[in-house]
């Protein structure tokens, strides 16, 4: 067995254990885990290992005789290690970052968050939670979304636990506009971009090396997925950090090219106060606008920020995306030359 397998059994172990007050038998941890990790068996043998295992990394897990048999359970030790001491200002800061994750509401990652956040208020002083209540009200998170991914709690969990695993995955998808389709990926990462969740995965289907093979999948289109008994091997090279790093939105950077966009004067404000990138390149124009170059994946991460500043932009290059522009305004411009057609 793969030792990160081992190390994901071994951590949610600690987890059942620091749920139960009174301990569990290897049968009811050897079922805890079958359950929660989708296993399809699992001898108690290996449960005992693990358990044997956490011992020897110095971790306090007891076993003690009840009526019901031998029960397994944290020490007072294990309880008592991570008192947990946060200042104010930490305080602040996370429950900002809580407040901006509130689309992941009802999934795994979400309860994380919680449990911790009541963590901290029954290990906090009073005099450090007045102070953080005091602040907390001169600072507020606008803004966020009201998107949540509670009905999805069921498919993140699958997907999240196939990462960890390199399962395959079965899924049910559709894209906008086109039918449903049934597909199998390989998945690698999440991606939380703008309120949406992404699934970067490979097309099980596709050869490795095979021209776009490795995809975004939008969680929101997915209606079933489900983890089969069939696993893949990670491909080595891959970085994510290389992967969406490079790219100004979600879209994949393996095909970046230049975008060149000239913006006037009163538009330029705007554009060098929030940069598109961080390594966007600007040229002052004698007309006091800029030429602004910034690179791409797709021409649909650039169009959007483009007719947001309207008439104060114009793309220059590459011409495929100013034709498609061009096209957009057209359309637009058509509509609403007449009236608006009367309400049904």
């Amino acid at each position: 067995m793969a030792r990160n397998e081992q190390l994901i059994r071994q951590h949610k172990i600690l987890q059942i254990l620091e749920r139960s007050r009174f301990g569990r038998t290897l049968e009811e941890i050897r079922d805890d885990l079958v359950e929660e990790l989708g296993l399809t068996s699992l001898h108690v043998r290996s449960v005992r290992r693990d358990l044997e295992a956490l011992q020897a990394a110095g971790i306090d897990v007891d076993s003690d005789s009840v009526q019901r048999g031998k029960v397994w359970k944290l020490g007072p030790l294990a309880k008592g290690a991570h008192k947990i001491t946060v200042s104010a200002t930490e305080l602040i800061a996370l429950s900002l970052g809580r407040d901006l994750l509130h689309p992941l509401a009802g999934t795994p990652f979400w309860q994380g968050i919680e449990s911790f956040w009541i963590k901290i208020q029954e290990e906090l002083p009073g005099g450090v939670w007045s102070h953080y209540e005091k602040y907390r009200q001169v600072l507020k998170v606008l803004g966020a979304p009201a998107k949540s991914y509670a009905e999805h709690h069921g498919m993140v969990k699958t997907l999240n636990r196939s990462m960890l695993e390199h399962r395959v995955v079965e899924i049910d998808y559709q894209s906008i506009g086109k039918p449903p389709t049934t597909r199998k990926i390989e998945p690698y990462a999440m991606v939380f971009y703008q309120s949406s969740l992404y699934i970067v995965a490979a097309a099980h289907e596709m050869p490795v090396g095979a021209p776009e093979r490795m995809r975004h999948w939008k969680l929101d289109r997915f209606s079933k997925a489900t983890a089969l008994d069939e696993w893949f091997k990670p491909d080595e090279t891959f970085d994510l950090e290389t992967y969406v790093g490079s790219s100004l939105g979600i879209f994949s950077g393996t095909h970046d090219q230049d975008f060149v966009i000239r913006i006037s004067a009163h538009g330029a404000r705007w554009v060098l106060e929030d940069p598109w990138r961080p390594d966007q390149q600007v040229a002052q124009q004698p007309d006091g606008g800029i030429l602004l170059t910034v690179k791409a994946a797709h021409e649909l991460e650039i169009i959007p920020r483009v007719l947001a500043l309207g008439s104060e932009a114009e793309v220059i290059s590459p011409a495929s995306c100013r034709q498609t522009i061009a096209q957009m305004i057209a359309q637009m411009a058509s509509r609403y030359a007449a009236d608006p057609a009367p309400l049904e």
